[in-house]
C-alpha cells in the first residue's frame, strides 16, 4: 500500500497544483462567491471536526446553531463546541491574514478558543498529568517534557519550509497530535493548525471527512508509530483537493458577475 500512496502522491500534487494555479488566475474572486465558498467550508469543516470527535449535531443542525439557535435534545457543550470552532476558524484567517509566524502563544490561544466555556480551567493550559490515547500504538510524552516538545515542535517548522506545504501542514498536524499537549481538544486544534499551515500557502481548509475518521485515525496511528507520513499526507491532500473542486465548481458559473458585485481579494 505505501508504494501505491507514495506512486500516487506526485498525481496528485500534480492535479491539485494545476487546481491551484486556475484558481489563483481567478482572484480576486467575486465578493458573493468568496464570502459563499468561505462559509460552506467554515461550516463543513466544523461540523465534521466536531463529529469526528463525538459531536452529535448534524450538519444542519450545527449551521442553525451557528446562526444563534438552540436545538433542542442536544447538550450545552454540543452547542458551544460549534459556536467555537467558528470562532477558532476566524482567528486562524487572522493570523494567516497577519502572515504571523506559527508559535506556541498561537497554539494555546487556538485551543482556549476550542474550549471556552467547556473547560475554562483546561482551555489554553497544557495538560498537568499524563494522558493515554485510546486506540494509538504511541504513547504521548510525560507533561514534564511538554515544554521541551512544543519548543522541538516549533523549531522543526521553522526549519521545514523546503517541503511541500501539503506534506508539511499533514506532518505538522501529526507531530502536533502525537505530543498531545491539552487534556482535550487536541484533534479540533490539530486540524486547524493542519488548515492553517494550507491557507497560509493560499490553499483552500482541507475537510477531514466524519466518514473518513477511521482511515484517518489509522494514517495517524502509522504515521506516529513509523514516522512514514504517505497515508495521511495522501488523506489531507484528497480533502485539499475536494476544496480546490468546490471552488472550480462554482467559479465555473458565478466568473460572469453581476453588475455591482465587487470582487474580493481574500482567500
Amino acid at each position: 500500500m505505501n508504494a501505491d500512496l507514495k506512486n500516487r502522491l506526485p498525481f496528485l500534487y500534480q492535479a491539485i497544483e494545476a487546481a491551484k494555479a486556475v484558481l489563483d488566475a481567478a482572484r480576486p474572486l467575486p465578493s458573493h462567491t468568496a464570502a459563499s465558498l468561505r462559509d460552506k467550508l467554515s461550516l463543513e469543516w466544523t461540523y465534521h471536526s466536531n463529529a469526528i470527535e463525538g459531536n452529535t449535531l448534524t450538519l444542519r443542525e450545527t449551521k442553525v446553531v451557528l446562526e444563534g439557535i438552540t436545538v433542542g435534545g442536544k447538550s450545552l457543550r454540543e452547542h458551544f463546541e460549534a459556536i467555537n470552532h467558528r470562532d477558532a476558524i476566524l482567528y486562524v484567517e487572522e493570523i494567516v491574514a497577519r502572515e504571523e509566524a506559527l508559535t506556541q502563544w498561537q497554539i494555546k490561544n487556538i485551543h482556549n478558543l476550542v474550549l471556552k466555556g467547556i473547560d475554562d480551567g483546561q482551555a489554553g493550559r497544557y495538560r498537568r498529568e499524563n494522558v493515554v490515547i485510546s486506540g494509538a500504538s504511541t504513547t504521548p510524552p510525560d507533561f514534564l517534557h511538554l515544554d521541551e516538545a512544543m519548543q522541538q515542535l516549533i523549531a522543526w517548522h521553522e526549519q521545514a519550509d523546503q517541503m511541500h506545504p501539503i506534506a508539511r501542514a499533514s506532518e505538522l498536524h501529526t507531530r502536533f497530535v502525537e505530543i498531545h499537549p491539552f487534556v482535550d481538544g487536541n484533534g479540533r486544534t490539530g486540524r486547524l493548525l493542519l488548515n492553517f499551515e494550507l491557507m497560509k500557502a493560499g490553499y483552500p481548509p482541507a475537510v477531514i471527512r466524519k466518514d473518513d475518521r477511521l482511515a484517518y485515525y489509522d494514517a495517524l496511528d502509522e504515521a506516529c508509530l513509523s514516522k512514514n507520513y504517505e497515508a495521511i499526507t495522501t488523506l489531507i491532500a484528497e480533502a485539499v483537493q475536494r476544496s480546490l473542486d468546490l471552488y472550480l465548481n462554482l467559479l465555473g458559473s458565478a466568473l460572469g458577475r453581476e453588475p455591482g458585485d465587487e470582487p474580493d481579494s481574500g482567500h
